[in-house]
């Protein structure tokens, strides 16, 4: 039950407590799509609710920024200082998305055959 005068899916801690006040992360190479993978070295201990909760969610593997975000339930602004702030500490470490992989073949060299084929024909 939603207590009375707050709406459902509000927060009782707001945005800027959860950065410290900041509205900026401390890098600018942070993208919806970049993957998340925790460290396995720093302990948690002395991390917000918050970036706790992140890094169990990274744990198991790689999540993007935006998914991260989504189950945070925060605004991806937020999420990108939380982020900074833990790749700053060492907790988090990023990776670009993996590219979409093109055709492993060249047109060329599937033409060569094809005409190759068809002269012994």
């Amino acid at each position: 039950m939603t207590p009375p005068g707050r709406r459902p899916g509000e927060r009782l801690v707001r945005s800027y407590v959860v950065t410290g006040g900041r509205s900026q992360p401390s890098r600018n190479t942070l993208d919806l799509v970049t993957l998340l993978i925790a460290a396995a070295g720093p302990p948690l201990t002395g991390l917000s609710p918050e970036a706790r909760r992140l890094m169990e969610l990274c744990r198991p593997g790689a999540l993007s920024l935006a998914e991260v975000a989504g189950h945070l339930e925060l605004p991806v602004s937020v999420t990108k200082v939380l982020v900074a702030d833990l790749m700053d500490s060492g907790h988090l470490v990023t990776r670009a998305p993996i590219p979409s992989a093109g055709p492993p073949y060249d047109t060329r060299i599937l033409k060569e055959v094809l005409d190759g084929l068809r002269s012994r024909l």
